[in-house]
């Protein structure tokens, strides 16, 4: 059996060839941009503040859209529906641009382009999830969620250090550029697609997108214990166990270093997830995916718990160059583990809910994945205000372990999903 990445749906699948290529592609201009707006609010301004604003702006359109672009993905032909929010952000991509060519001073645009790149992806990422079943066996969809984790996981990785070069080189308007050019490669692939609307439910009477409609997708999960699983176990990992608010303290006073020691550990856990993937041949077949998520989030918990070991260590039991290294196996340990929970929560979410109610659902998730970890940053920021940095993360990557097994203990339904037997 393979043990390498599985390249079978980009190897047999031309429709998902071009999708996954135009939004590996649009994703590495989308950290560019991430980046370049975060360096140029702070050149603005001078305040980090400021720069936290960012995030703001971004969560609330995810939010919003999330829920309510879920619905119009269940009710209108996926295709035009991501068409028309890739548009969206690609002529937000356009604005940051050409406010970069003009010379601009003013921090709300940026903060107004955020806001807007941020609720046409809340769209396009629910839209392109539901295609995903649509085009591709259900057999291939393990395979294809890793390639896609793997994508993500190099743009996160590749993404900023263009934005760095481009940046350098030729200021802020050079990397906005670079990203608006590269971001009509997702329109591409949406654009090749044959027409893919919502699969109606039996029986049922037409409804239209709307507050009752993101009702209905949250009553779905009311009464479907593996789906709601999936959001459950992610929240306790994002809520108890998140390391990068950590991240500062950890260059500035901890390890030493700075910023380049906050990029290493981000980057860590991007390395980790990279190499997840490259040997992930073997996901597709995984039966017991509910089983392989639950082991995934204990391995993240212990791998926070020893990040925050490594900060304990750190000028005390072993050097501080020691302890650096530590917490970078650490977190690689903790972005591979992260990735593969992913690939599996992501294959129940596509095979076990019924295609009229996908993108509502893909919606939440957008919500959990975006505000998840904010939340546990804003714990996390609280309780090391307390007990300093070290021990946050190691009781953050106890108690996700602890919150885990509590939860297989309450849901033992999850741990014997079978994915031969989708059941929601």
């Amino acid at each position: 059996m393979p043990l390498l990445l599985d390249l079978t749906p980009l190897r047999d699948n031309a429709p998902y060839r071009r999708l996954y290529v135009g939004f590996t592609l649009s994703n590495v201009g989308s950290q560019m941009a991430v980046v370049a707006i975060g360096l140029q609010v702070y050149e603005i301004t001078r305040s980090t503040a400021a720069v936290g604003i960012v995030g703001m702006c971004a969560l609330v359109p995810l939010v919003f859209m999330g829920l309510y672009g879920g619905t119009l993905v269940d009710h209108f032909d996926r295709r035009k529906v991501g068409l028309i929010a890739q548009a969206v952000a690609f002529v937000s991509s356009i604005l940051c641009a050409l406010q970069a060519w003009v010379g601009n001073t003013h921090v709300w645009v940026l903060y107004t382009l955020v806001a807007l790149w941020n609720g046409a992806f809340a769209v396009s990422s629910p839209a392109r999830s539901s295609i995903y079943p649509r085009i591709l066996e259900r057999e291939l969809l393990p395979a294809a969620n890793a390639l896609s984790v793997f994508a993500m996981n190099a743009s996160m990785t590749v993404g900023p250090l263009l934005a760095g070069v481009l940046v350098d080189w030729g200021g802020f308007k050079a990397a906005y550029t670079a990203d608006a050019l590269i971001t009509t490669a997702a329109l591409w692939g949406l654009a090749t697609l044959p027409s893919l609307p919502p699969e109606p439910e039996e029986g049922a009477a037409p409804t239209r997108p709307g507050l009752r409609s993101v009702l209905d997708g949250f009553a779905f999960l009311t009464t479907r214990p593996n789906v709601r699983m999936t959001f459950v176990a992610d929240i306790c990992a994002m809520l108890l166990a998140q390391p990068r608010v950590l991240f500062p303290a950890a260059g500035a006073v901890i390890f030493g270093g700075g910023a380049k020691t906050v990029g290493a550990l981000s980057a860590a856990a991007a390395v980790g997830g990279i190499v997840a993937m490259f040997f992930s041949g073997q996901l597709g077949h995984v039966r017991r995916q509910g089983l392989a998520i639950l082991v995934s989030i204990v391995g993240w918990g212990f791998a926070i718990a020893g990040f925050g070991g490594a900060m304990l260590a750190a000028g005390g039991v072993m050097s501080r160059g020691a302890a650096l290294w530590l917490g970078l196996v650490a977190m690689a340990v903790a972005g591979a583990s992260d990735s593969v929970s992913a690939v599996f929560r992501t294959t129940i979410l596509q095979s076990a809910t019924p295609d009229h109610l996908r993108g509502r659902l893909q919606g939440v998730f957008i919500v959990v994945v975006a505000g998840g970890p904010r939340l546990g940053e804003m714990t996390g920021g609280f309780l090391s205000n307390g007990i300093g940095e070290a021990r946050t993360a190691v009781v953050g990557g106890f108690a996700c372990v602890l919150a885990i097994l509590v939860l297989a203990r309450l849901q033992p339904g999850f741990l014997r999903y079978d994915s031969r037997h989708p059941t929601p």
